[in-house]
């Protein structure tokens, strides 16, 4: 090799890092998107479903300066979307963050199916059942269960997906409401530090009650420390939802908020007034100026 060509070479070494290096890669501009479509459909080849993404950015977000941001990931975005502004949400209250609405392309009963098994952590034969007869379904229509593919859906396509194309950081949450709710309190006790903020809402405890609930108590019960990065958890529901549905949160809350885990700081919550569908943008905007509520 002669040395003479050491400098070009190096050059050429330096330009690869940089064009390599996701860091560098070239970032999506947000400006100009149509509110009312999905920014993304992202197909899945973990749970073979499709997923609509719907974002909403900072003020100020731009592709031009180097500023990278936190990321709120919201289940059942396509519902939830019309709340990622400032009629709901007080954003002079909380830090910058970009909201990413997910949810299923699919509609109607088919979501249904398939938010009952994305979102519950064990299969639960009868709430199949129930679900079914409910809906007038055939018997193996539903299959509950599928949290743990969706929480890898999430890991490892959705995420790095959003990571890739926009500028965010490694400080992420996650929030739910009902199914979704539950879900979330799913990664939140199974958590692995991935995400570090929960947005735990009307948490549909009852489908999973002894198998999720209860054992997620003990949990918070016998164990003393909890080894994980700091944490902030919201949880909530309204006071006009079904009783048991009201009445688990707060078992939830009260045994969490009991353990007094020294990393973990907790935040709960009934809205006064408010049904299950109702508390949606309460909940959410609380979600918000809890985890993300400036100093």
């Amino acid at each position: 090799m002669k040395f003479l060509h050491l400098p070009k070479l190096l050059l050429t070494a330096f330009a690869f890092l940089i064009f390599c290096n996701p860091l560098f890669s070239q970032k999506l501009d947000p400006k100009g998107r149509n509110s009312f479509k999905p920014d993304h459909i992202i197909k899945s080849e973990i749970t073979n479903k499709d997923y609509l993404i719907h974002m909403s950015f900072p003020k100020n977000y731009s592709i031009l300066d180097s500023i990278t941001y936190p990321v709120l990931y919201v289940l059942d975005g396509k519902s939830t979307y019309g709340y990622f502004d400032s009629s709901y949400i007080d954003f002079e209250k909380i830090e910058d963050v970009i909201l990413v609405g997910i949810s299923h392309k699919a509609n109607g009963l088919e979501s249904r199916i398939n938010r009952f098994n994305d979102y519950t952590p064990y299969r639960d034969t009868i709430t199949d059942k129930r679900i079914e007869k409910k809906f007038g379904l055939e018997k193996g229509t539903i299959k509950t269960g599928g949290a743990f593919k969706f929480l890898e859906c999430l890991k490892k396509e959705i995420i790095p997906f959003i990571d890739k194309y926009y500028k965010t950081n490694t400080d992420r949450g996650i929030s739910g409401h009902s199914l979704g709710g539950l879900f979330t309190s799913y990664c939140f006790s199974n958590s692995d530090n991935y995400f570090t903020r929960f947005g735990i809402n009307s948490p549909s405890f009852q489908l999973n009650e002894e198998i999720f609930l209860e054992p997620a108590i003990v949990k918070f019960t016998n164990n003393k420390t909890w080894d994980i990065e700091p944490t902030k958890v919201f949880i909530s529901t309204g006071e006009n939802e079904s009783p048991m549905m009201v009445s688990n949160m707060i078992k939830f809350s009260l045994y969490l908020k009991k353990s007094d885990y020294e990393n973990i700081d907790v935040n709960w919550r009934i809205y006064r007034n408010e049904s299950h569908t109702s508390v949606i943008p309460f909940s959410l905007n609380g979600t918000l100026t809890t985890l993300y509520g400036k100093k």
